[in-house]
Formats: structure tokens, C-alpha cells, sequence
């Protein structure tokens, strides 16, 4: 399985709860999570599967920034 790190602009738990069913088509329920403690509200994804470019394009799409981080 590969890890994908994103920096995003995601404030709350209300604005992941909206993008959940979003990101569970993208990437599988129980795949993903944010971490808004983080100062660079980090999301990973766990999957073979997710295209970065298609999770960034989906958060853009609904008014949030993402970058992918490299390691």
C-alpha cells in the first residue's frame, strides 16, 4: 500500500465530515484520514489505487487547496 500526504486548507471536522462520502469514493471508507492538529491540516491516504492529481483536483473542486508532499 503507498501513503499519500496532502497539505490542505480543511479548518474542521464539519468541512471533513462534508467531504467524507467524497473522499470514501475516491479512496475506500476507513482509507483516509485529516489530521487538523497539524499546522499544514494534513490528509493521508492509504491506497494502490488513488491517483494524487485526482485527490487534489476533488479538493479544489469543492474550495479547499491541497498539495501533495513529497517525501
Amino acid at each position: 500500500m503507498e501513503v499519500l500526504v496532502f497539505t490542505t486548507s480543511v479548518q474542521s471536522t464539519d468541512q471533513v465530515k462534508s467531504l467524507a462520502p467524497l473522499i470514501d469514493s475516491l479512496a475506500g471508507e476507513n482509507r483516509w484520514n485529516f489530521a487538523l492538529d497539524d499546522r499544514d491540516k494534513i490528509l493521508r491516504i492509504v491506497s494502490d489505487k488513488v491517483n494524487p492529481t485526482a485527490a487534489i483536483h476533488l479538493l479544489k473542486q469543492n474550495g479547499y487547496r491541497c498539495q501533495e508532499l513529497q517525501d
